[in-house]
């Protein structure tokens, strides 16, 4: 595989964060004085911001609009990406091969924009990718793959040449139904490890060997 471009997803693959939307709905809720129930996480588990926060007004009978749940969300995670979510180990000497090897990089995620953006600043990572592609702006959640063919058309690489990274399960069956060839990266926050890794193209356990990925993305 002659690898061009690369579309990486952000939580649990590029960054540790998906600790804290596992827990965002009940945050947000006992914000507002309400308890959640304890099966939320499940619940809300493959959920966009804007599919979480219609969930959240509707199943707990809210009284506001989806908009300004979707905003009290944002508020109560919006400091942990300003000033304290950090990359994955290794994810920076991995960004810089991908570099020098001249493969065009962006960003496809559920967070919202100004989250991403900031978070890759603090940590000196802006300048590997040329754009951030967000679920909410594309219209669709990683149930379709509206946000990975807009990061495709961006990137203007082949998509048989473009690798896409993904720690979701859900995420990576998508990208695959598609015909993108697939990375999945490992994050304990995704349980269906096993098959995740017989769906994908390749699988990182971690970046601690890029030479060794790279060595295999060419020979398939």
């Amino acid at each position: 595989m002659k690898l061009q471009g690369a579309i990486f997803d952000f939580d649990g693959t590029l960054f540790d964060s998906m600790h804290i939307w596992d827990k965002a709905g009940a945050l947000y809720l006992r914000s507002i004085g309400r308890e959640p129930k304890d099966n939320l996480r499940q619940e809300m588990e493959n959920m966009t911001l804007q599919q979480s926060a219609s969930y959240l007004k509707n199943r707990y009978a809210l009284e506001k609009t989806a908009e300004e749940v979707a905003d009290g969300i944002n508020r109560v995670v919006e400091g942990f990406y300003f000033y304290e979510v950090q990359p994955k180990p290794g994810v920076e000497d991995f960004l810089r091969e991908l570099k020098k090897r001249g493969v065009f990089m962006c960003i496809a995620t559920v967070t919202d924009r100004y989250q991403i953006e900031a978070a890759l600043k603090r940590c000196g990572l802006e300048s590997y990718f040329g754009e951030v592609f967000t679920c909410s702006e594309v219209g669709y959640g990683k149930e379709r793959p509206d946000i990975f063919e807009a990061a495709l058309r961006f990137l203007n690489t082949e998509k048989e040449e473009t690798l896409i990274f993904e720690d979701a399960y859900h995420a990576v069956k998508t990208a695959k139904s598609a015909a993108f060839p697939v990375a999945a990266v490992y994050d304990p926050y995704e349980k269906r490890q096993e098959e995740l890794r017989e769906l994908a193209d390749f699988f990182l356990l971690d970046y601690s060997d890029p030479d060794s990925f790279f060595r295999k993305v060419e020979r398939k």
